[in-house]
């Protein structure tokens, strides 16, 4: 039996901002039972849901000698869908409103986070084999490991993995501060190890530390080695190659399924989709005050409205998209600019364009299981789940060949009658705006082939068990 912890700063349904909760949450039930014993530890926020906080139970507690200072840290426990998930309880560093705040409270709350995980394992009776550890948060853990490896038997042989769910996002702060903080030596804080840049980074530490490094698909891992993609890690990725590995996320198939979904107007399968699918985008263009018609291409958006996600790209042709014959529906929050940009054109193509500036989940629901296509654009993108969930409920992905986007999305061709989206390669507007068109003209043209390559696309398998048996041969690669 081998025995896993997966180390992260948020997992659903505790607490969530972004597709890094999903994969520590919804990956570890899909381990075989038999083979490994999967648990989590996160921290315990003050923000989470009552109803969650009232199921945790009391393991133990102990003081943690940060640097100069003495802190509490409680552990908590609780079972769910057979995977044990562990909390740290600190509340000077885990109250507030939101899981993360300012970047220099950021750095010393996760110095404590993965110092706390370390000294909780012999006390909660848990030696892993492997700690993996997600995004910079967790950046020191591999670091406090080596660390304690001069201190004491118990840790010698835990071997760490360390997963980057997004590059752009480093836990970078001044090399004093980090140092008073850790109360690690000198000897981290060189270029070859925590130092970048003259600054100290959690998660160039992580790596540098980690036995194996993987990020959220195999273009992403390639793309990471480059100066456009490695946001100044280009070096270190490249060093580390032959370790790097990418492995896709997956969805939840029970959750994101058109044929019991409770929250779309009718459910639909593979099979019965052409007949019913159109019948949710009725239902939608209703709700929201779109021309009803079932026979017009509807086009939806589920995003958060940054510049990462080519925004600007839309922005710049969407006078030129609106002349067509589409409708737009959008769904998300982001840059104020954006979703003013949103709401304008809503208002001047009353009809055509529905701009939800807000998020929801049953919303969500409902954009994926009634549009024709759907749209994603990204400049970047590790992994993207939108463009799953749009192949799950056979809305046809039209994406930008960058990182996940060009792992899952197959480019249709026409001739061979293949493919289960649509993609363009440079990032240009005029580029994505002649790759939408195309789709709109097999769409209204094609429309036989248009359904097989929703077809193709609803029988795709991007369910969690897929990664689950990649991670399960990194493991045992280990």
């Amino acid at each position: 039996m081998k025995k896993i912890l997966f180390a992260t700063s948020e997992a659903v349904p505790f607490i969530k901002t972004g597709g890094l909760a999903d994969v520590a949450g919804t990956l570890p039930k899909y381990f075989d039972k038999k083979k490994y014993d999967v648990r989590v530890m996160l921290p315990k926020y003050m923000c989470m849901k009552q109803e969650w906080k009232d199921k945790l139970k009391y393991k133990t507690h102990f003081y943690l000698e940060l640097a100069w200072r003495s802190q509490y840290a409680g552990v908590l426990e609780m079972e769910l869908d057979g995977v044990t998930f562990y909390f740290i309880d600190n509340e000077y560093y885990f109250g507030g409103g939101a899981p993360y705040g300012n970047i220099h409270e950021d750095i010393e709350k996760f110095a404590f986070f993965s110092r706390a995980v370390l000294s909780a394992l012999p006390l909660i009776d848990f030696r892993p084999d492997i700690i993996h550890c997600h995004d910079w948060q967790t950046g020191l853990i591999p670091i406090y490991l080596d660390n304690f490896r001069y201190g004491g038997e118990f840790y010698r042989g835990i071997k760490t993995i360390m997963t980057i769910h997004n590059l752009k996002f480093q836990g970078v702060w001044d090399k004093k501060t980090v140092q008073d903080i850790t109360g690690l030596p000198d000897y981290y804080f060189a270029p070859d190890k925590m130092e970048a840049y003259k600054d100290a980074n959690y998660l160039k530490g992580g790596i540098v530390y980690a036995d194996k490094v993987t990020t959220v698909s195999n273009t992403y891992a390639e793309e990471i080695k480059t100066t456009f993609y490695g946001e100044h890690l280009d070096g270190l990725m490249n060093a580390r190659s032959n370790c790097l590995s990418g492995i896709v996320n997956g969805i939840d198939y029970e959750e994101y399924n058109p044929q019991t979904d409770k929250m779309i107007a009718k459910t639909y399968s593979a099979d019965t989709f052409r007949k019913f699918k159109k019948k949710n985008k009725t239902a939608l263009q209703e709700e929201l005050g779109l021309e009803v018609d079932e026979r017009k291409m509807l086009i939806g958006i589920v995003s958060r409205l940054t510049d990462q996600k080519g925004f600007d790209l839309i922005a710049y042709v969407m006078d030129e998209m609106c002349q067509d014959d589409i409708q737009l529906v959008v769904l998300g929050t982001g840059e104020e600019r954006y979703e003013n940009m949103f709401r304008h054109f809503a208002w001047k193509y009353q009809g055509k364009v529905s701009a939800n500036i807000y998020y929801s989940e049953e919303m969500s629901h409902k954009i994926y299981a009634a549009c024709d296509a759907f749209l994603m654009p990204s400049l970047f993108e590790p992994c993207g789940l939108s463009q799953l969930m749009s192949l799950r409920y056979g809305t046809v992905p039209i994406v930008r060949e960058t990182g996940g986007l060009k792992d899952t999305v197959e480019a249709y061709n026409e001739f061979e009658k293949t493919g289960t989206g649509f993609s363009f390669s440079n990032y240009n507007a005029h580029e994505m705006l002649g790759i939408v068109r195309y789709a709109e003209r097999i769409y209204y043209d094609k429309k036989r082939d248009w359904n097989k390559i929703a077809e193709r696309g609803m029988k795709k398998d991007f369910s969690w068990k897929n990664s689950a048996k990649q991670y399960e041969a990194l493991y045992e690669e280990m």
